[in-house]
């Protein structure tokens, strides 16, 4: 007997309860710490910045580990306060005393909208990237920072985002599907109608969090979105948008969308910013590539155009979690739409 389970909408505060919660553990932070990619860019950057940084009060907004908030310490900073809404604090106070920083960081146990700071500051440093950029990301939180505690003309690390969409042929999901056609061969039962069933299954509505080969790959990637932190409002973070134009590099099947972004850290005296990209064209990061799958694969050959609309805003069940919608024309195709979401198991009622 089966039992119908409705979504509903979860109060703010169990929202939060639960998006704090998922960082009490040690894996996500051993997986954070453990992106050489995303720690050591953060690294480099508020070093390249130490001019900016020395003799200057530095604000971490959700501080985790603290290694943040050490490394601007490292590059001169007068005070640091790690703000860390998490139980993870706890142990962010027992690394900043093992490296002997208790003078140079404080350790505050709260969220940036409740705590009292005792200054303004001069620099904010936050590492709040989600999955696709925006999904349970902190970006409204470094919002809120910096329009209540951030000095005028001060610095935010990083200080722009931005996104990026690309087709792509997934060649594992094809081979999920055929699987099917090979039943018959194997065991002598022809199970190729259970292909269609299999395709509504795999290319569903979900966000698929996957690290994307550059050979599955289809064209250059198109930007279709870009924030400077210095200027973006929560209001406009309820959806972001933009249009996108891509040509295929050859023949192939495009079987999904992959979306990645990058956030960009300035360097005052260098020739270059410094990127952390999630590009599937560069070494992988945690947060991988999010996948969107089309309903059916659409043939292309060299220099088909796909054209098409991005838009992200905050799903209705909880404002943490991310929907992607995509309006999109693929050659002389009709303009296809879908919309995808990140499953919410939290957010489902008890049958």
């Amino acid at each position: 007997m089966s039992h119908v389970v409705k979504k509903r909408k979860l109060d703010k505060t169990r929202q939060d309860s639960l998006y704090f919660d998922s960082y009490s553990d040690v894996t996500i932070h051993e997986e954070m710490i453990a992106d050489h990619v995303r720690t050591n860019t953060y690294r480099m950057a508020i070093l390249r910045n130490s001019e900016c940084i020395r003799g200057k009060v530095v604000l971490d907004v959700g501080a985790g580990t603290g290694v943040l908030s050490i490394f601007c310490a490292q590059a001169g900073a007068k005070k640091v306060y790690a703000v860390e809404a998490c139980s993870i604090a706890e142990q962010a106070e027992k690394i900043v005393q093992q490296n002997n920083m208790e003078d140079k960081i404080q350790v505050i146990r709260g969220t940036v909208e409740t705590v009292d700071l005792p200054e303004r500051v001069e620099v904010i440093v936050s590492e709040w990237m989600g999955y696709a950029l925006l999904h349970e990301s902190m970006l409204n939180s470094v919002l809120y920072a910096r329009d209540k505690w951030l000095q005028p003309g001060g610095v935010i690390l990083p200080s722009k985002a931005e996104l990026y969409i690309a087709p792509i042929s997934d060649p594992v999901v094809e081979d999920r599907l055929h699987f099917w056609y090979t039943v018959k061969d194997q065991y002598g039962v022809d199970m190729s109608c259970m292909s269609d069933f299999a395709r509504r299954c795999i290319m569903n509505s979900d966000i698929t969090v996957n690290s994307v080969t550059v050979e599955d790959v289809l064209s250059h990637p198109a930007r279709f979105a870009e924030l400077d932190l210095h200027t973006v409002t929560v209001e406009e973070l309820r959806s972001v948008k933009g249009q996108f134009r891509c040509e295929s590099f050859g023949s192939a099947a495009v079987n999904a969308f992959c979306v990645y972004f990058t956030v960009t850290f300035p360097c005052p005296d260098k020739p270059h910013a410094l990127v952390l990209s999630t590009s599937p064209f560069k070494p992988e990061t945690h947060w991988k590539q999010a996948v969107l799958y089309l309903d059916a694969p659409v043939d292309v050959v060299q220099d088909t155009l796909v054209t098409g609309e991005v838009s992200m805003y905050p799903s209705e069940e909880s404002a943490r979690h991310i929907c992607i919608h995509v309006d999109y024309t693929i050659g002389e195709q009709k303009k296809q739409s879908k919309t995808f979401s990140i499953p919410d198991w939290s957010s489902e009622a008890q049958p």
